[in-house]
């Protein structure tokens, strides 16, 4: 295996898009003795750092696992707490988002957000719809299986309304229904919080991608620690179901993009 340092990961082997469970932020603030709102505070910058330096390393798409459906079970304080700060860091982030020419997304079941939440959430796409430099997506009461059942939704209501044969329904089809059907896979999937698990992230989209877990925990992941993951998936060779040599003699199509 050919040893890249960190801050040298070959520009060409830079995954185009990067999706990560930032896990770890109530123990960070249980380690200090800080409540666990003081964590998710501290989390924020991380998010930020990440940002900025995915941006700086040519890094196309940043999916970010914000809310899961799931944490509505958390204690209602915690829940109102991480409500207040997705507000709040729409209100302070979307115009420098802006500024440095990236396009802000957020897949997920938003109906259950307040309205104002949603409006906000609104406002920030469209300021930010043109931006091309990377696409920022935030998941956000989103889980795997709820993207699939959508998908499986909306083509059942096609094959009703009889503008789809349920004969033309395959792999791709569904995928083109899936909340973020725009946009690659993602090539390197990060968790850190040392889970080793996906908790119903992307389920549909995490087929082929590379995986890699971290014991850091998130307010405490920066540049560094990102560089590590990215140098741990330059060196990874991505098959597709082909062999090594196949992909030695000419390098194929499928064995590049960032789809199956």
């Amino acid at each position: 295996m050919t040893d890249v340092s960190p801050t040298n990961a070959p520009l060409s082997r830079i995954p185009r898009h990067i999706a990560i469970i930032m896990d770890g932020n109530g123990r960070w603030a249980k380690r200090r003795n800080l409540p666990r709102t003081a964590g998710h505070q501290a989390g924020v910058s991380a998010v930020r750092k990440t940002v900025e330096h995915c941006a700086e390393r040519g890094v196309e798409v940043l999916t970010l696992f914000a809310f899961s459906s799931e944490n509505w079970r958390r204690p209602k304080e915690e829940v109102n707490v991480l409500m207040r700060l997705f507000m709040m860091t729409l209100d302070r982030e979307t115009k420098k988002l802006n500024n440095n020419n990236i396009r802000l997304r957020v897949i997920g079941d938003r109906s259950a957000f307040p309205d104002l939440l949603q409006r906000k959430i609104n406002e920030s796409e469209q300021m930010t719809h043109s931006n091309r430099r990377m696409t920022l997506v935030i998941a956000a009461n989103y889980g795997g299986r709820w993207d699939i059942v959508q998908a499986a939704r909306r083509l059942a209501q096609e094959a009703k309304n009889g503008s789809l044969n349920p004969d033309q329904i395959n792999e791709s089809l569904l995928a083109s229904r899936l909340s973020s059907a725009d946009l690659p896979e993602p090539d390197l999937f990060i968790r850190t919080g040392g889970e080793q698990r996906i908790s119903n992230f992307l389920l549909w989209h995490l087929a082929y991608t590379e995986l890699y877990f971290t014991e850091t925990l998130w307010p405490d992941f920066d540049e560094i620690a990102l560089d590590e993951a990215i140098s741990e998936y330059s060196q990874r060779e991505r098959r597709f179901g082909y062999i090594s040599e196949q992909l030695t003699k000419a390098p194929l199509p499928d064995a590049t993009s960032s789809s199956a």
